[in-house]
């Protein structure tokens, strides 16, 4: 794949400094080492400022060359509660239960590529902001960076973020203006019903069965209030209730999530359960409490800026890895950034075809971030910081 030739000369850095974060993950707002060796980078590439503790654990690098500008480029940099499975791998992590299980080694190894070659070149006009962020796995890190006062203190013009995406081909870029990830909200539903032995049921007040009506009517907010146009998703993914064979149990609990891009949806359909929770409780003479909580918003694209970023993935890497990137449903912090400022959030290629190829899931076991992307992704990052802050 076409890449900037002197990132490609250190491609061997990269792939060290994506191992040595690979084998030692850290957790949401716990990335201190990780912190810390981004920071000392950067400072070895000769940064202009680099400032830890932004959000927690994150870590802002600025470089400065002349009038232009101000742009942000961002990385996360947190591992995920999971037990790797990768024994074969000479990087495997070190921590039990702790694995870099959705490429955010791999993100901040490409940025930390992009900020030694524009350091040493210096072929722009600006200031370029480099964001490497903490906790982007369910704790908001984007959004404690920004109550933590970063655009106060570098009021970038706009910010930059790729993620890596098995099934798109490798090194290929995918970006288009719009909505590209939805809102992540969760939901937890408590039924107090009244036990009962399992052979005379009629003594009871059975929060199964209620549960299992819920869940039935639930889907239907769906298919039959969503027009069909858009585009909404309920989803169940928790029932516990009961603990042996021959007894109904006096409570039940059922949890999952919704995601919408539209936020007058994401309301609506809200408001639609809490009618079908009342509904089904008075139908079974159970009691149902419903607590709902907000999570990541939408994540919208501005026009102008994926466009820009799609333009330099074509001129970069090809015209055969500039991909338009339709609507997914997985969620991303990086909305907080967006609703802020503008900017354009896109996905690279992990790649397709074979496990060995990347193209195990995200929040897999045995997943691992593609190394031969690396290049490919530090180029992607500084062209576009040498586009959009041009030499004068």
């Amino acid at each position: 794949m076409p890449v900037i030739n002197r990132i490609a000369g250190f491609r061997d850095d990269l792939v060290a400094w994506r191992h040595d974060l690979h084998m030692h993950p850290e957790l949401a707002f716990e990335e201190h080492r990780t912190a810390k060796t981004v920071a000392e980078r950067l400072r070895e590439f000769g940064f202009d400022e680099v400032v830890e503790g932004i959000g927690g654990t994150g870590v802002v690098g600025v470089l400065r060359q002349g009038d232009g500008p101000m742009i942000g480029l961002r990385a996360d940099m947190d591992a995920l509660p999971i037990q790797e499975t990768l024994a074969d791998r000479p990087h495997r992590s070190r921590h039990d239960g702790v694995m870099h299980a959705c490429g955010h080694d791999g993100h901040t190894a490409m940025l930390l590529g992009a900020a030694r070659y524009l350091a040493e070149t210096r072929r722009f006009s600006g200031t370029l902001v480099f964001l490497f962020q903490p906790a982007e796995e369910g704790r908001a890190g984007a959004r404690a960076m920004i109550e933590d006062g970063v655009f106060d203190r570098w009021p970038v013009e706009s910010v930059f973020g790729v993620h890596n995406m098995p099934g798109l081909p490798a090194g290929a870029v995918a970006v288009s203006p719009g909505p590209v990830m939805a809102a992540a909200d969760r939901f937890s539903i408590t039924i107090q019903g009244k036990g009962a032995h399992a052979a005379a049921p009629h003594l009871g007040r059975d929060p199964v069965v209620a549960g299992a009506a819920l869940v039935q009517a639930l889907q239907h907010l769906v298919s039959r209030n969503c027009p069909p146009h858009e585009t909404l998703v309920i989803s169940v993914t928790e029932f516990h209730a009961g603990d042996t064979f021959n007894v109904l149990p006096d409570t039940a609990r059922l949890g999952g999530t919704v995601r919408y891009f539209d936020k007058d949806l994401g309301e609506a359909a809200i408001a639609g359960m809490r009618r079908v929770i009342d509904g089904i409780a008075a139908a079974h003479d159970v009691t149902m409490s419903f607590d709902y909580q907000y999570g990541y918003p939408p994540t919208v694209n501005t026009a102008a800026e994926a466009e820009a970023a799609l333009r330099v993935a074509a001129e970069t890497l090809g015209e055969d890895k500039a991909l338009v990137q339709h609507p997914v449903m997985f969620a991303e912090d990086f909305s907080f950034f967006l609703q802020v400022k503008p900017g354009a959030y896109g996905f690279i290629g992990n790649g397709e075809g074979s496990p060995a190829l990347g193209c195990v899931g995200l929040h897999n076991p045995r997943y691992d971030f593609n190394d031969d992307i690396l290049t490919a992704g530090a180029s992607f990052f500084a062209r576009l910081a040498e586009t959009l802050c041009p030499q004068r």
